[in-house]
């Protein structure tokens, strides 16, 4: 045990089934008496993944969705509620979809879930790949009035794999009154009304997770989440932290107190564009509402007020089904469509070509695209304005240069003005499947918004191994005044991210680093033992980032050293907030700096390492 932290609580036996995704246990972390969080330790390695990890569940078929007069054709896994249906009837589409997606962490189902304005009573159990949404202008249009919530049902607590999966645009108003929210990396809880409480843990481990743009009149309880952004939100309280809580443009948040607690507090946000979302008008018209920039702003968008921004009628979208092609969807681009992609898995033989200024390409379901042949999934052009959000891009067998490259090499034209931003795009190399590429996402063009993303390398599923899902970085940042608000990274092969722009922000960062190098000769960036999980060029003259978090875990060869987990250029220009290294699985690796050589070591003799500032 880390010699300046408490024993660690005893988890329950059941948890142990979850944690094949990771190659430690981590403590309870459940909340004292007092109202304080516990601080938490690592434990004993978990078990060796089993073989049927990710496996659906055996149930039946949730039935094909039915369309009403007047909706759009979203395809069959779109099912569209209406409060005249029949509370019996939404509720027992409801559960099917959870039965068959409860368990599916690598299933092909993909699903929406949408809600007319009305009210509700249901209980609203969200699974893997699954996106529930109100349809309503505002969160209040639409009203769950028994539960909207994720638990550790799957693996007996534990929620360190509940991935993929998010809620949107709607007013829980819980009967117990508090929901639950126990996810870990790739998920979002955006513009959410909560009138309660929210418990971010279901007793069991959890690792981490998104809220922006979202009003919770309660309290917020951490427990057992090793690290979570919460960004221009509003909560009734805080309680609770572990390692690395991080609040951006959120009123009531605690101050910064890092390194204890740990939360770190960025009270204004400096530039963001909040997520389209499907809405449908009074008359039944449909729309994507398509929300405006917000400069050094707090709180929500919405709040008191209709948030800023366009409305794109629906006529004006391609509405891409499962079967559709690459060539069907650059053609629609071509002709000035934006994209609906609907839930399903796209094959794509050729790059999404996005080259118009403006153009909006709208995933629902998790939509899954897959590269074959080595291609790019998406290629968007240096232009103003494009707006990608809700979904996933799976590496195909052949390796990729870049799963998503916005700008070609060399950009440089200035778009601070009408700024590209990237909404809840999740990429994963391997797991469903082999995969490969060398880059998850390349960024060359300039004034780039991301807002949550989890780029991953998996390390457990199909296809995984040194030599068999190879990816050598997540996250490649080439253009200027790139600002990325939840970035999720782990497990790529060399620096988790590489950034070379001027100018760049990151507020809260999440990293482990590669599992499974089979030895430090294999895993070295020149005289450096291992590479960093977050490096800034030499060159590099402005960059600041807030609340980050690199732990090891290199259970091939526990004797193998990263000599740093952030390395960056040491000038006044270049500057970093709120950071944290950590030795899982009870000293499963070493890292011997923090940044550059300051900090550390994070190793089996004291397996947390804090920087509060650098330089």
């Amino acid at each position: 045990m880390p010699r300046e932290l408490p024993e660690a609580l005893t988890p329950h036996a059941s948890d142990h089934s979850s944690l094949r995704r990771r190659g430690f246990l981590l403590a309870s972390g459940a909340l004292a008496a007092s109202g304080a969080a516990a601080m938490t330790a690592p434990a004993a390695a978990a078990a060796p993944a089993d073989a049927d990890s990710g496996r659906a569940a055996a149930a039946t078929a949730p039935p094909p969705a039915r369309r009403a007069a007047g909706d759009p054709d979203l395809g069959p896994n779109v099912h569209v509620f209406d409060p005249s249906m029949d509370p019996d009837t939404v509720q027992s589409t409801l559960d099917a979809v959870y039965a068959q997606q409860k368990q599916a962490e690598f299933g092909t189902g993909r699903y929406a879930l949408l809600f007319k304005p009305g009210s509700y009573d249901v209980d609203v159990n969200i699974g893997y790949y699954t996106h529930v949404a109100g349809l309503g202008a505002q969160p209040a249009d639409v009203t769950i009035s028994d539960s909207l919530h994720v638990d550790g049902d799957a693996h007996g607590k534990g929620t360190l794999t509940n991935f993929w999966r998010g809620a949107e645009n709607l007013h829980p108003v819980p009967r117990s009154g508090t929901d639950r929210w126990a996810v870990s990396q790739a998920t979002f809880y955006r513009r959410i009304y909560l009138t309660g409480d929210l418990q971010l843990d279901d007793g069991g481990y959890s690792s981490g997770g998104f809220i922006a743009d979202s009003l919770i009149t309660g309290q917020v309880a951490s427990g057992t989440q090793q690290q979570w952004i919460t960004r221009n939100s509003v909560v009734g309280n805080w309680l609770g932290f572990n390692w690395n809580i991080v609040f951006v443009g959120t009123d009531n948040a605690p101050a910064t107190s890092f390194p204890s607690p740990p939360f770190t507090n960025v009270a204004r946000t400096p530039v963001v564009r909040e997520k389209p979302f499907l809405h449908v008008d009074k008359a039944g018209a449909w729309h994507v509402f398509v929300p405006a920039v917000r400069r050094d702003s707090h709180n929500t968008s919405w709040e008191g007020r209709r948030a800023a921004g366009e409305d794109v009628p629906i006529g004006d979208f391609h509405i891409a089904k499962p079967g559709a092609s690459a060539a069907e969807l650059n053609s629609a681009l071509a002709q000035g469509k934006h994209l609906l992609i609907t839930p399903g898995v796209y094959h794509l033989a050729q790059p999404l070509r996005i080259t118009r200024a403006g153009t909006v390409v709208l995933g629902l379901g998790l939509a899954t695209l897959v590269p074959d042949g080595g291609v790019t999934a998406l290629d968007v052009a240096d232009v103003d304005g494009v707006k990608i959000a809700g979904l996933l891009v799976d590496a195909g067998e052949q390796e990729s240069g870049a799963l998503v490259r916005v700008g070609p090499e060399g950009a440089r034209r200035g778009h601070a003005q009408d700024p590209t931003s990237l909404h809840d795009v999740f990429v994963r190399v391997g797991g469903a499947g082999v995969g490969k590429a060398r880059n998850s996402i390349v960024v060359n063009s300039d004034d780039v918004i991301i807002d949550n993303t989890w780029l991953w390398r998996a390390d457990h599923g199909t296809g995984v191994g040194w030599t068999k899902n190879t990816s050598d970085t997540g996250l490649v940042v080439a253009g200027d005044d790139v600002t990325v608000y939840g970035l999720f990274v782990e497990h790529h092969q060399k620096a988790q991210v590489a950034w070379s722009g001027e100018r760049g922000r990151t507020y809260f960062f999440q990293n482990e680093m590669p599992y499974d190098p089979p030895d430090q000769a294999a895993w070295r960036e020149g005289a450096h033992r291992g590479h960093p999980a977050y490096e800034v060029a030499a060159g590099v003259r402005e960059h600041e980032a807030w609340g980050l978090g690199s732990y090891c875990n290199l259970t091939a060869d526990p004797t193998i050293v990263a000599d740093r987990a952030f390395a960056a250029p040491r000038r006044a220009g270049v500057r970093f907030h709120s950071m944290i290294t950590f030795s899982l699985g009870g000293g499963q690796g070493t890292i011997a700096h923090v940044i550059n050589t300051t900090g550390g070591p994070s190793d089996a003799e004291v397996a947390l390492a804090k920087v509060a500032r650098y330089p």
